[in-house]
């Protein structure tokens, strides 16, 4: 063992703690955290697999504290440098990031930062990292750690390759010594071996992370009037953060259009729009002064607001990977949060169209192919899980090489778990109607002239084929054309029925279909509609919590982040603000039991929070201090009659 790392092996966890307290204000580390650290203490080859919210920065930011060495970390945007640069400059850690968003003076005070060890942490775009001035001055304060954040970029096999990534393998080269950190939160068994091979990592250190995300509740619904639905859903969420994913950018622009003009706070983002168009959006959402922003994929990984309250799919997403990490916005802070996805089969359709037009653009025949079944393939795993009817939580833990652990009873955070996925009554009944229609008119006709025949709708063309005049013409009077259509796709889905044709596709019957019409075969038909329950986290994240009080925090802490022109999250996360409103300290040692709160947030920000809170306690006489003999915060039982100040019981 090399003598650094036979002294840093001896580093005890209590040294490692009083520094995730100074800065941080946590006793504790999340799994895996410590194993992460001490291969950054030890300068071991690691790669880090943590799902999004699991704590994955804080197993770089610690080792080169203790240290007190400079380490580099690799991030693709400068939106996210800067606000994980915001972030620890607030907690009083010796950080900087060089981009090209820097003024020259702003970037001559970082260089001679760096070149008198000022700073713990340098973020740095690939691109600026393998310069020859920044490899020559990294060599010349002996760089001994390199963390590559979003390593899956580098990756052929990961959802989001980057070729400029591809590059980082110069680095054992340049750096010998250093050793080299790889950190995702979505990539499979194979992305996996593929990061640890593109990096030349030498027997690293593999830590992967539980997959699940509990906080989170996953609802996949059968997609209807998709506007009015990501309204009503939106509306769930009155005053909290929110993104909504489109496929298109011309989507992202009417969807933004229709939430603003029904009274919401919400803009578009996408990468069609100018750099400043984009920038305003990002930072007014980061401010909280904007609520829901309507986005194509462009959007989510520069930004590192921590309460996002719901994320919605409008349509299904490529791939699982990009769900789980667009998904992983939400709930950060590991709180309750909701993703919602409004799921039809015609999605699929148009992403095949999407994927072969892309693939145009690839000259080699065989390449050509092996990326169109290669992106195929990925869809269809995303097809399976929209339309399986089990447990969301397993199916996405399974897909990631991993074994679901909750009890047998369900996992308490899904649409299936919850009860609100139903049967459709006479499901088999509905779908000979559907088949024998299919069948009456030959096979030769589309999606919305089938639906047109079955609702009965008295059209043009349904009467210049004399479909009205048949036996199946208004058979489904009455049920509505969106339903209709949603059940024709669930069909589709179970390949009962196929689409035929790419750019006028019609409906043909599937090999099982004849034996349904025969009576042979029950089918089932999910009923198209979302009752939305309450999971076991909503159950459970506010209980104690005075939402009055929590909303006065809230809006202090969105005054103070704009005085001082930094995200609200930097301040102060909301699930601190929910300890504060618990707990109530009436003092300094009071605000370091608050986790989140460490000693250098305590000197800035405690006096006037510690305000806020007196005066909100004395004029609804709540008891403060609320403190057990061992410094857990006490909250009432749920059996407890304990009300808020606006008099409803402590809890969503």
């Amino acid at each position: 063992m090399p003598a650094s790392a036979a002294r840093s092996s001896s580093v005890a966890l209590d040294e490692i703690l009083r520094v995730v307290r100074r800065y941080w204000g946590f006793d504790t580390l999340r799994p895996l955290q410590e194993q992460a650290i001490r291969a950054g203490i030890e300068h071991r080859d690691s790669l880090v697999v943590m799902p999004t919210g699991g704590g994955k920065s804080l197993c770089y930011q610690v080792p080169p504290a203790l240290a007190e060495r400079t380490d580099v970390v690799v991030s693709p945007l400068i939106s996210l440098m800067k606000d994980q640069v915001d972030g620890l400059v607030a907690n009083g850690y010796p950080a900087a990031a060089l981009h090209s968003g820097l003024t020259e003076a702003e970037r001559k005070r970082i260089e001679r930062g760096i070149l008198g060890n000022e700073y713990r942490l340098l973020f740095v775009a690939p691109e600026r990292l393998l310069t020859s001035w920044f490899l020559a001055q990294m060599e010349r304060i002996s760089v001994k750690a390199f963390a590559i954040d979003e390593a899956h970029c580098i990756s052929q096999w990961g959802h989001d390759f980057r070729l400029e990534y591809r590059q980082l393998r110069t680095l054992k080269d340049r750096f010998p010594k250093a050793s080299i950190h790889a950190y995702t939160a979505t990539a499979t068994p194979r992305v996996r071996d593929d990061i640890i091979a593109q990096l030349g990592l030498i027997e690293p250190n593999v830590l992967v992370g539980d997959f699940d995300r509990p906080n989170l509740i996953y609802r996949i619904v059968p997609k209807l009037n998709v506007d009015e639905q990501v309204l009503e859903t939106v509306r769930r969420h009155a005053n909290e953060a929110v993104i909504v994913y489109c496929i298109s950018r011309k989507d992202t622009e009417w969807l933004a259009e229709f939430l603003t003009a029904n009274g919401v706070k919400a803009a578009a983002y996408h990468a069609g729009m100018q750099k400043d168009q984009r920038t305003r959006v990002q930072e007014a959402f980061a401010e909280e002064v904007l609520d829901v922003v309507v986005a194509t994929v462009a959007f989510g990984m520069g930004i590192d607001r921590s309460n996002v309250r719901c994320v919605i799919h409008e349509s299904m997403p490529k791939t699982i990977e990009n769900y789980q990490q667009e998904a992983g916005r939400a709930g950060r802070d590991g709180l309750e949060a909701e993703c919602i996805m409004f799921y039809s089969p015609a999605d699929l359709k148009r992403w095949e169209s999407l994927i072969n037009f892309s693939a145009e653009k690839i000259e080699d025949p065989e390449t050509r192919m092996a990326m169109i079944e290669g992106q195929l393939a990925l869809l269809r795993q995303v097809q399976n899980m929209c339309s399986t009817g089990g447990c969301r939580h397993r199916a996405l833990v399974r897909y990631f090489g991993q074994e679901y652990r909750q009890a047998t009873a369900g996992c308490g955070a899904c649409d299936v778990c919850l009860g609100e996925v139903d049967g459709l009554k006479d499901s088999t009944v509905i779908t000979q109607k559907i088949l024998s229609c299919i069948a009456r008119v030959d096979q030769r006709f589309g999606v919305g002239h089938i639906v047109s025949v079955l609702i009965g709708s008295n059209t043009a063309n349904v009467r210049k084929f004399g479909h009205d005049q048949l036996s199946t013409f208004g058979l489904l009077r009455d049920l509505d054309e969106k339903t209709v259509q949603n059940l024709v796709y669930q069909l589709v889905d179970q390949g009962l029925v196929q689409r035929v044709g790419d750019e006028f596709p019609v409906l043909k019957l599937g090999p099982a279909a004849i034996e349904v019409l025969k009576g042979q075969r029950e089918v089932t038909l999910l009923e198209p509609r979302a009752k939305v329950r309450k999971s076991r986290v909503e159950e459970t994240t506010w209980e104690g919590v005075d939402r009055g009080l929590f909303e006065a925090l809230r809006a202090l802490r969105k005054r103070i982040a704009g005085e001082r022109g930094v995200p609200a999250f930097v301040v102060f996360g909301d699930n601190t603000l929910r300890e504060l409103a618990a707990a109530r300290p009436s003092s300094h040692a009071g605000l370091l039991r608050i986790k989140g709160i460490g000693q250098q947030k305590a000197a800035d920000l405690g006096e006037i929070f510690l305000g806020t809170i007196a005066t909100h306690s004395a004029a609804h006489s709540l008891p403060m201090d609320q403190f057990g003999a061992t410094g857990q915060i006490l909250r009432p039982s749920k059996r407890s009659k304990a009300r808020s100040v606006d008099g409803a019981r402590s809890r969503r």
